[in-house]
Order: structure tokens, then sequence, then C-alpha cells
């Protein structure tokens, strides 16, 4: 029995869907009854549980053999990211109570990195996974290649994507959301590895010019990729209702400056196969003109 954590996401929906299609069993873990209904559908057990509710997730994960655990996503944290630690308390009351045999902890490219920035939260929840008196693998992806998705109707409708990877012929890792899923169920599959870390990237590096030509290519029209000036960011941010938007942009700093990167050194490298093109063809077909 696999416990997934964030399963009506892209990421944790990814990992459920794969290990139905290998006969797996599923306990999808879920904030909402409701939300939960289509998984149980599909088969799936649920559990309720918030992930700031140890209580509640140490039942979520009493008797299952494996956990994925997917952070709640959080864009705009307040200073000192009391929501990563919140959650990263819980947790670890919750696994170590239910004492899962192995765990699969999503955490992201660049999260050894010692400069404060968004992806900060990720190096927190590392220092408790690591901890654990269990078999547990951290999971290092690269930049979601779905990211893009906010892009498609600007692609459409303006023949331009506002970028703030930059310059825009710079290519960074990225990777498929369905590459991650694939991994990561392996990686619960697999019994017996101790304590890891696993960096998984795409097929190949992408920059935002090559995001804007296959667009260009799935939508028919002309595409380009438009720099959004630094200097403008913090106050756009903030028009978007961000109170906090610092974080965000060192992120942004640490992918435009190379110090969001791969560690390498110990961590076990992976490459995923799905291209580039075949999301954007996926996205622009999920996405209808408005």
């Amino acid at each position: 029995m696999h416990a997934i954590t964030g399963i009506t996401g892209q990421v944790g929906g990814a990992v459920a869907r794969e290990l139905l299609a290998r006969g797996e069993r599923v306990r999808a873990v879920v904030r909402d009854a409701g939300k939960g209904r289509a998984w149980a559908a599909l088969g799936c057990e649920l559990a309720l549980a918030s992930m700031d509710d140890a209580a509640a997730l140490a039942r979520a994960f009493d008797g299952a053999t494996s956990v994925f655990v997917l952070p709640p996503p959080v864009f705009d944290p307040a200073p000192g990211f009391p929501e990563a630690r919140a959650a990263a308390a819980a947790l670890d009351h919750a696994l170590r109570t239910a004492r899962p045999a192995r765990v699969v902890c999503l955490s992201t490219i660049g999260a050894q990195a010692a400069q404060a920035n968004l992806l900060s939260q990720h190096t927190l929840m590392e220092e408790v996974w690591s901890a654990l008196p269990l078999d547990v693998t951290i999971l290092r992806p690269s930049w979601f290649i779905e990211n893009l998705r906010w892009d498609v109707d600007a692609a459409r409708n303006q023949g331009a994507i506002p970028a703030f990877l930059q310059p825009t012929d710079r290519r960074v890792p990225m990777v498929a959301t369905a590459d991650i899923g694939r991994v990561a169920a392996q990686l619960l599959m697999e019994a017996g590895q101790g304590r890891r870390i696993v960096e998984l990237d795409g097929p190949a590096p992408v920059s935002p010019d090559d995001i804007a030509a296959a667009l260009s290519q799935a939508l028919g029209r002309p595409v380009r990729a438009e720099a959004v000036p630094r200097a403008g960011w913090d106050a756009l941010f903030r028009s978007q209702g961000m109170r906090h938007p610092e974080p965000r942009i060192r992120m942004l700093d640490g992918f435009n400056e190379g110090w969001i990167r791969f560690e390498g050194g110990a961590a076990t490298p992976v490459r995923g196969t799905t291209p580039l093109a075949d999301v954007v063809e996926q996205l622009v077909g999920l996405m209808p003109p408005r």
C-alpha cells in the first residue's frame, strides 16, 4: 500500500496514476473527501488529513508500506517560512509514528543552496527528512516544464510570453511531471535503499526561447519570449497579490545567476524522457481559446 499526499495536484496525481497502472494499491491522502471521490472511483483508499495535522497524517500513513510526501506549495510565504516549518513538524511526527518501510519526499533542484529564496522551504524540509530513522529518498526534480501552462493564453492571443528566466536563450534544467510521476513511483517500490538523494532532469535543458518556439509550432502562429525587466518584478508581483515577493525574486535570480543548480556529488542522477514538444502540445490541447 502506497500512501500518496498531494494526489489532487499534478505531481501527486502522476505518481498515483503510475502506481495504479502497475497494479499497486494506493491510498489517497486528501483534505477534502469530495476531491478524493475521483480517486476512490479508480480504486484508491481514501484518508483525510491536512499537511499540518500530525495526528491525522499519522492515521493516514498507518499500515502503508511506502509514503509519498509532497509538501503543500506556498508561493508567497511569510518571513521565516513558518508554513513550511509547521508542515515539516507535522510530517516528522506522523512518519515517526507510522514508520512506513520507505518514504519518498519531493524536494527540488537547488535545495542545497545557501542563499535564501523560495526554494529554501524545501531546504528546511530536507533537514527534517534526513533525520528520520527510516529509508528516505529525497527526489530533487528540475524546473517543471508544466509551469509554462500560464503562458498558453498569452502565446495564443498576443504572440508573446513573459520571460523571467533570462537571458531568454539561456537553457536551464527542466522536466515533465509525467517523468516525475514515473520515477517517484519506481522509487516507492524499491526496498532497502537507505537514505539517498535522487536528482531528476529532463532529456534536455530548456530556454524561454525554446518554449516560445514550441508554442509557435503547437499554435500555428509566431510566438516570442520577452524578458521582463528585473527592476519591475517587485511591483509586478505585488500587483498580482503577493505580500512577500522577495523569496520568489531570489529564486529567479538563482536560476539566472546559476547558483540554483543540481548538487551532483553523492546524489544519484536520473534523466526523464518526455520532450518539451509533447508537454506543450498537451497543454495547448487542454487549454482551449478564451
